[in-house]
């Protein structure tokens, strides 16, 4: 119960000072983790993952499994991956930029495929069956942002300062922002009023600067079995285990801006990091159908059930500051007590509608429309109290309705298309994937823009593909509940950054067929 307690307190103050990209478990997780989509094989990404009704491709069985039954044989491929990845932030009117290289793989996997021919095709209304297994990366969380700025508004301290004020024990309590900041010298308390204030002087000016590095993917070991009724119906469904690996290194500091020249209270600096470790494992349902309406068209439509994730998230905060020339460090070892906290995460349902146009031999024309509904993410806590004396389930209830508040349900499209010279493929591919949040800001629409070409001979293919996606994030470096404070007479803004990203993914497909 200690353990919970203490968890539930780092997850408060990880929330508070490193803002949401901490991605301590909030609503900001949930969506991180239920934000997915195949990074799929080469081919794929260069019509722009449009794989609803396209069928033939490894990475389809994490869209519409029923696209197992355009297989006629059996199939081994791999797919390497460079992801080169770039953001520029600004801040206060600061702009920063930073970058990140990450080698991967986006998938690998087996078709194993039994096609009816000559007069036992004639007999078998099931053309074709097929069953594949493999992994499919289905969210890739490598990349790297910085922001820095100088406020002369509020101060992260500020946060610790209320909680001090509010909760008045918790200038004892390890893992509280109150313990951190009185025990870290950067809160003074006042005997004549019986409060804290803190000592960072920003109405002069501070510098302040935020820091992530973030890594892991979440890959998903998929088992799919699909089949071909009568060159009209295919119908395939597969059952997904994905594996969350998931880190996030984070500091944010505040330092004397230019002409400050401090206070009697010998304030110098104060760094905050929390270094957060995310696992887990979850269970889900794809169920696909594709309709050959004719030669030339085929429709198809999927339902993807939420994954049930069982979680575990481990959070280690610490605290270094240097006050009157000393320097004072808070660690996080919190009396050698493991900072664990294990919880389940439900994702939404999603639905998948599609259109494919094909040109004989020659090429298609394809098209997806995808529909989720991210407010209906939902967390399950443990069992017992946090530190104010609430049951988990209280929590649980709370972080659930702010889940509905913040999010709505998002329409996604992909288009893409691919033509055939002979051995030469050519692709290209276009998504763009709608607002999450309920409100306009922050607005995370991104845009993907794809190419590839591949080359396909009798038994071996190989392919390459570009996808260049764009996307901006807004997010505070900390907040503060302004009861509790008593150094600003009234709430101040808190500065916001914009965080714009670039991501380039290259990956190249090699494979080999088995007739």
């Amino acid at each position: 119960m200690i353990v919970m307690k203490r968890i539930s307190l780092i997850i408060i103050a990880a929330t508070v000072l490193c803002g949401a990209s901490a991605w301590a478990q909030d609503v900001n997780e949930a969506f991180n983790l239920s934000n997915t989509g195949p990074q799929g094989t080469a081919r794929s990404m260069g019509f722009g993952n449009a794989l609803g009704s396209v069928g033939g491709d490894f990475a389809s069985i994490a869209v519409n499994p029923a696209g197992l039954g355009i297989y006629r044989s059996s199939e081994l491929s791999f797919t390497p991956s460079l992801k080169m990845d770039g953001s520029k932030s600004t801040y206060s009117g600061n702009s920063t930029m930073d970058n990140n290289l990450n080698f991967n793989f986006n998938h690998w996997g087996m078709v194993f495929t039994n096609a009816a021919k000559g007069k036992r095709y004639e007999r078998r209304k099931w053309k074709s069956v097929a069953f594949a297994i493999g992994m499919n990366k289905t969210a890739d969380f490598n990349r790297n942002y910085s922001y820095a700025g100088i406020n002369k508004t509020s101060s992260a301290s500020q946060a610790m300062e209320s909680d001090a004020n509010q909760n008045p024990g918790n200038y004892n309590i390890p893992g509280t922002l109150g313990f951190m900041g009185y025990q870290g010298y950067l809160l003074n308390y006042d005997s004549s009023t019986g409060k804290y204030h803190s000592i960072v002087p920003f109405q002069n000016g501070i510098n302040q600067q935020k820091t992530a590095q973030i890594r892991g993917a979440i890959n998903e070991l998929d088992l799919s079995l699909g089949g071909n009724y009568m060159e009209h119906l295919l119908l395939g469904v597969t059952l997904g285990i994905p594996v969350i690996n998931y880190q996030v290194n984070s500091t944010y500091t505040e330092s004397l801006g230019p002409g400050n020249m401090g206070n009697s209270d010998g304030f110098s600096s104060f760094s905050y990091g929390n270094n957060l470790n995310i696992t887990g494992s979850g269970l889900n349902l794809k169920l696909g159908l594709i309709w050959k309406i004719n030669d030339y068209l085929r429709i198809g439509g999927a339902i993807h059930t939420p994954t049930y994730y069982t979680i575990s998230e481990n959070s280690t905060p610490s605290l270094y500051s240097t006050v009157n020339g000393g320097y004072n460090a808070i660690d996080n070892s919190f009396a050698n007590q493991t900072n664990r906290f294990d919880y389940n995460l439900t994702t939404p349902w999603k639905s998948v509608l599609s259109g494919t146009f094909l040109f004989g031999k020659v090429g298609f024309v394809t098209a997806d429309f995808e529909h989720v509904n991210y407010n209906t993410m939902r967390y399950t806590y443990p069992t017992g109290y946090d530190n104010n004396g609430a049951t988990f389930q209280y929590d649980e209830t709370l972080m659930n309705q702010q889940i509905k508040n913040t999010y709505q349900a998002a329409n996604n499209i992909r288009i893409g298309g691919e033509i055939k010279l002979g051995a030469l493929m050519l692709r290209a591919g276009y998504g763009f994937y709608g607002n999450p949040y309920k409100s306009s800001q922050p607005s995370m629409t991104r845009n993907d823009i794809s190419c590839g070409i591949g080359f396909h001979f009798h038994s071996f293919f190989t392919d390459l593909g570009l996808v260049h996606s764009m996307y901006s994030v807004s997010q505070q470096p900390y907040t503060i509940d302004y009861s509790g404070v008593v150094t600003s007479t009234s709430p101040a803004t808190i500065p916001t950054a914009k965080i714009d990203y670039s991501l380039n993914n290259v990956a190249w497909t090699i494979g080999w067929k088995f007739h």
